[in-house]
């Protein structure tokens, strides 16, 4: 009997591996796609924020939405993300006045302040798209994020694309295997339910 608990453990993590190496391998697939296209409005998913300023992670996703919007890609910006511990603003209050300061039209910058994860960002958006009569939305995270964002959008009914940052913070070898690690983690999750 042991002996069989043995082979039944070693073929169990054997088949946890191998789904960790296939997802994994998919998320890195996909962090490699971009969708870009003219879009109503871009999605800034929420990152960090420090008390009152974003942290590189969030001003990276900034930055990238507002060149969409100076490029003409898209023509409004909804910032989303609630407050964390210590913050004097929300992620998307301060990531709406990192774009004010860079010279954004306030008219064109909207805000949801009440989510604390990645499907409560894209649904409060959603329902903030409804309000303003928006219809097609840039998904805007970094690159191994935008897989299980996409993902997400679809059950929701979006039509969205996914437009990851080009200058990503996770940009060593050691920063991408930790993202890339930790989404395998919150895909498998997302596929059980989680």
């Amino acid at each position: 009997m042991t002996k069989f608990l043995i082979r039944l453990t070693r073929i169990g993590l054997a088949v946890v591996l191998a789904w960790c190496l296939y997802a994994a391998g998919r998320i890195y697939s996909f962090a490699q796609q971009d969708e870009t296209r003219p879009a109503d409005v871009a999605i800034v998913l929420g990152a960090a924020a420090w008390r009152d300023r974003p942290s590189p992670v969030l001003r990276e996703r900034i930055n990238h939405a507002i060149a969409l919007f100076q490029d003409g890609v898209v023509d409004a910006i909804i910032f989303t993300g609630g407050y964390g511990r210590n913050d004097l603003l929300s992620e998307s209050e301060t990531a709406r006045e990192y774009a004010l300061q860079a010279g954004l039209p306030q008219e064109a910058l909207h805000i949801e302040a009440n989510s604390t994860n990645t499907q409560q960002n894209l649904s409060e958006a959603q329902h903030l798209m409804q309000t303003l009569g928006l219809q097609s939305a840039l998904i805007v995270s970094d690159p191994m994020h935008m897989m299980r964002a996409m993902a997400l959008a679809d059950d929701l009914g979006m039509e969205a694309y996914s437009s990851p940052t080009t200058t990503s913070r996770y940009a060593s070898i050691p920063t991408q295997l930790w993202f890339l690690l930790r989404e395998t983690a919150y895909y498998s999750g997302y596929l059980l339910g989680y």
